[in-house]
């Protein structure tokens, strides 16, 4: 008799998704959309658009010494709403996530680092998109001068971090990555006294 595990394993494994044609509908510098003609798990035959991200998405989240940190913030077009959010940007594929943490994190706010951990690693919208974001803690903090991208039209805060994590109960933070690195920020606070 199998047990549960490895049925689940295996299940986990096999793709039940069958691809009969795929043509790309639309191409940009950042995004490319491919229509897939599929079969779908249960044997019906449909659609499915996939998102491909040309870019790393790359989250970082300042921390001082007496635990305070730093929001963005800025207009988001396609939710047609302001958004406070963590520093972030994208990031070439093939090259060092690092790298570009360190570049976004100076151009958005400001501050290098020189100690840095990364926090997570996640999907943004699996059902849609292959989209890989990295998230990092960045320590060790010194002051310089932001120098924002053409395109972004940013408002920087410095606030104690108790703040943020308040600000993502109540609804005030909605940016998944945002959400992700200050929850899993204040659960390594709380147990391990970073």
């Amino acid at each position: 008799m199998k047990s549960h595990f490895s049925i689940f394993a295996s299940m986990e494994e096999h793709n039940p998704w069958t691809t009969i044609e795929s043509r790309k509908i639309y191409d940009n510098n950042w995004i490319g959309l491919t229509e897939h003609q599929v079969i779908n798990p249960s044997g019906g035959k449909g659609i499915y658009g996939e998102v491909h991200f040309k870019n790393l998405a790359i989250g970082i989240l300042p921390l001082d010494e007496e635990l305070n940190t730093w929001l963005v913030g800025q207009y988001r077009f396609p939710l047609k709403a302001y958004s406070w959010e963590i520093p972030e940007g994208g990031g070439p594929l093939g090259s060092d996530p690092l790298d570009s943490a360190k570049r976004e994190l100076q151009e958005e706010t400001g501050l290098s680092a020189t100690d840095w951990v990364e926090l997570q690693r996640m999907h943004l919208s699996n059902s849609v998109s292959n989209e890989l974001a990295i998230i990092y803690i960045a320590r060790g903090l010194s002051m310089g001068i932001a120098e924002p991208e053409e395109t972004e039209e940013l408002r920087l805060r410095k606030l104690p971090f108790q703040e943020a994590y308040e600000m993502v109960l109540n609804g005030e933070i909605t940016d998944s990555m945002s959400v992700a690195a200050i929850l899993k920020t204040k659960i390594i606070l709380q147990e391990y006294q970073l």
